[in-house]
């Protein structure tokens, strides 16, 4: 029989792991990325060439459910064990009240499993390294051509190399949540400008402004701003350890996450008017905005490099899409369920994403049957997963003093009544697992949550 080719567009955390999950169902896979990608991480098992890590980027939470898809590639222990477990986390006030606690123990009760941190451009450096030699093509920006049609006698889709003129504007590459990719030499193989390509499948994750997205569905609503704007770094390990933590105060948050080496990932939101940018640098206005708040948010800003502090306009899908496929594409992550990062699984989701439609396309699959499936299982979950990120960001945005000290009064209230109140938003969501064997608290083979109800 011959073997079914699929190109995946877009090389972020999403695209390499459906990349990794169809070559381990028989498929050949070329990944298509028009940026110069991610470094492939020097890891036991790894089929492509070495190389350091990336440090740019920012950090990833890795709930139980993005850990158990990743499990049923072999790449749960790798994948424990460079991320950190997050331990104690603390919600608080910018004058550092404590509202409410939560830690690991009851992750691993309530969803079998811890939820974990590991840095984006590593996690992008292991997946790219588990990928056959010459299978990740940088610098390769892709435009959809014809979407094909699957069945017999079904015409197969295809795909150009963009001309160079084009890469600058042409697809997007990783977002916020769905990776973002690590720079580096000797990632990957050097496209021909307009070459034209042919697959039995095309995998589009190619961001937040998915080029393939508007290609398949032309007239469906670009994600809409949500309201408010995002930074994120990664700093060095500071003197004194820090507990992960997040501080809502009016109109915006702050978060700090310990890194498995010790450096701290940190993020803060805003609502703002979208399109902003300081007139001096970004961690300038960290310090405007957030410079006053408790110890150590002033320590971490002062300590980020200006240079290296992202900020992001925060999106979110403005109407749930047709379908999650057409013709012989299918569409995961950012590019067709973009979230705001509030319940942090817009990463989770895109894994989820890849590992089912690998399970769902075998190599003798009926492939019309597979797409429709996939959209039938992936829709309405992820759509749910983005209107509850939704909620919670809405409430991130409120600025009236006299709001704001009512929502720190029922936060408080509901922890003393509802431990683990901070565990309770992800019910539903990391308590998934796939199909197959998964050893996410630790032991391989050991169902660790309950089988959702599409699974039974």
């Amino acid at each position: 029989m011959r073997q079914r080719t699929a190109i995946v567009i877009g090389g972020g955390i999403g695209g390499l792991t459906a990349a990794l999950a169809l070559d381990r169902r028989g498929w050949s896979v070329t990944v298509l990325e028009r940026t110069a990608g991610p470094v492939p991480a020097s890891a036991p098992g790894s089929r492509a060439q070495s190389a350091r890590p990336a440090r740019s980027g920012a950090g990833i939470g890795l709930a139980p459910n993005a850990q158990r898809a990743l499990d049923t590639l072999g790449l749960g222990d790798a994948v424990r064990a460079m991320a950190a477990w997050q331990g104690a986390g603390e919600l608080r006030l910018p004058g550092g009240r404590r509202l409410a606690r939560t830690d690991n123990a009851a992750a691993v009760r309530r969803f079998g499993g811890p939820v974990m941190v590991a840095h984006r451009a590593e996690l992008l450096a292991l997946l790219a390294g588990r990928l056959p030699d010459g299978a990740l093509r940088t610098e390769a920006a892709a435009e959809l051509v014809d979407p094909g049609e699957p069945g017999p006698g079904g015409r197969p889709a295809r795909v150009r190399i963009a001309a160079a003129a084009d890469r600058a504007t042409g697809t997007d590459g990783p977002t916020a949540t769905d990776g973002t990719c690590a720079t580096g030499e000797g990632a990957g193989v050097p496209a021909g400008v307009g070459e034209e390509l042919t697959a039995d499948l095309v995998v589009g994750a190619d961001g937040i402004h998915s080029a393939v997205r508007r290609a398949v569905f032309p007239g469906h609503p670009e994600p809409r701003y949500a309201g408010f704007t995002a930074w994120r770094f990664v700093v060095p390990a500071p003197e004194r350890p820090c507990t992960a933590h997040e501080t809502w105060g009016p109109g915006g948050l702050w978060g700090t996450v310990p890194l498995p080496d010790g450096r701290i990932y940190a993020y803060a939101t805003a609502a703002v008017p979208p399109g902003g940018r300081a007139a001096d640098d970004e961690r300038a206005e960290l310090l405007r905005r957030f410079g006053t708040w408790h110890r150590p948010v002033p320590d971490l800003i002062a300590a980020a490099d200006p240079a290296a502090v992202l900020r992001n306009d925060v999106r979110t899908a403005a109407a749930p899409p047709p379908a999650f496929h057409r013709g012989r594409v299918a569409l995961l992550g950012d590019a067709v369920h973009p979230m705001t990062p509030n319940l942090g699984q817009g990463g989770c989701q895109a894994i989820e994403d890849a590992v089912v439609l690998a399970q769902l396309a075998a190599p003798d699959a009926d492939l019309a049957a597979a797409l429709a499936e996939f959209t039938r299982q992936r829709l309405p979950r992820t759509m749910d997963v983005v209107r509850r990120a939704e909620r919670i960001g809405r409430l991130t945005t409120w600025r009236s003093r006299p709001a704001c000290a009512l929502r720190a009064v029922l936060m408080a209230a509901t922890a003393r009544l509802t431990p683990d109140l901070a565990l309770r938003a992800l019910d539903g969501i990391a308590d998934w697992r796939p199909e197959g064997p998964t050893y996410a608290a630790g032991t391989r083979g050991t169902r660790t949550a309950a089988q959702p109800k599409e699974h039974e």
